[in-house]
């Protein structure tokens, strides 16, 4: 289990740097807003276009990536149900669903695929899902409710196509569907850019831990509560139901699926939360108590299927 350890050891050292930061107010008053913002605009961006461009986007059918997606749509939905019907806000509500249901593919699926499943290609299927799929859903949603509270139709139509990371997303899928490849000195910034996406992402989510309340305090236990139950139970338990009993998974293809899908919340998650100043601490304490309980989780289902 040295990927597990190792995945969240990254993640924590650079988390706490952002916390010392908060502490000691060395980017001021507005560093968290800078961070996030920088990796919206730039990094994110920087980073899809380069990943999405250079993917082969014919890994994304295969069995049990099907499996992913189902479990994650379930996962999500179950979500949205509950929000429905305590009448949540439609982008508080998106919020929660994603943190229920999108995975930390990168910080932590890359080195757990390494030295836990043995293969780092198992990952990357599910990182062009969540990419092509779930982030320009999540964010389409909440660019046109945002959008509907003050503008016309067609500015609501229009949205998303302003959204920098649906932009890159989009542009980065129709260069890997025509097999043109950006040139070198053209990549060479965007991929120095794209470095910038997930420190960026850390040290704005430890600035934000300082001066926070506990986890699951307040207005937001509800949904901070049901959104790391669904993630961190719910979500493995839906992916192995899925995977061993509609498609008859077992071995080494089952015991990936499950693994994938109890991975925590992602860290960029809370960089949407921030930008559309929705579902903040939602998002933070989502992805936080999600990461811990990860843990446990993890070894369980090693446990019971490695």
């Amino acid at each position: 289990m040295s990927g597990v350890i190792q995945g969240f050891g990254v993640i924590a050292a650079i988390v706490l740097i952002g916390y010392l930061l908060g502490r000691t107010g060395a980017l001021g008053a507005s560093g968290r807003e800078a961070l996030t913002k920088l990796s919206f605009y730039v990094g994110t961006p920087a980073l899809l276009l380069k990943m999405l461009s250079e993917s082969d986007v014919a890994v994304l059918f295969s069995i049990p990536l099907l499996v992913t997606a189902l479990s994650t749509f379930a996962a999500a939905a179950l979500f949205v149900l509950v929000g429905v019907l305590r009448k949540w806000n439609v982008r508080r509500t998106t919020i929660g669903a994603l943190c229920s249901s999108y995975v930390n593919a990168g910080n932590l699926g890359i080195p757990i695929a390494v030295y836990v499943l043995g293969d780092a290609t198992l990952v990357a299927p599910v990182m062009l899902f969540q990419l092509l799929v779930m982030t320009p859903i999540g964010l389409t949603v909440i660019d046109y409710a945002q959008a509907g509270e003050r503008s016309s139709v067609w500015t609501r139509l229009l949205a998303p196509f302003r959204n920098p990371i649906v932009i890159c997303s989009l542009i980065g899928v129709g260069l890997s569907l025509v097999g043109w490849r950006i040139p070198a000195p053209v990549m060479e910034p965007i991929t120095l850019l794209g470095h910038l996406s997930v420190p960026t992402v850390l040290l704005a989510f430890g600035i934000s831990l300082h001066g926070s309340k506990l986890p699951a305090g307040g207005a937001e236990r509800g949904p901070v509560l049901l959104s790391v139950a669904v993630k961190s139970v719910v979500h493995p338990v839906i992916a192995w139901s899925i995977g061993a009993g509609l498609f008859g998974l077992e071995g080494a293809p089952l015991f990936a699926a499950v693994v994938i899908s109890a991975l925590p919340a992602a860290q960029n998650l809370f960089v949407y939360a921030s930008h559309y100043n929705v579902g903040v601490r939602l998002a933070r304490e989502s992805i936080l108590l999600s990461t811990i309980l990860s843990v446990p989780v993890l070894f369980t289902v090693t446990a019971l299927l490695g």
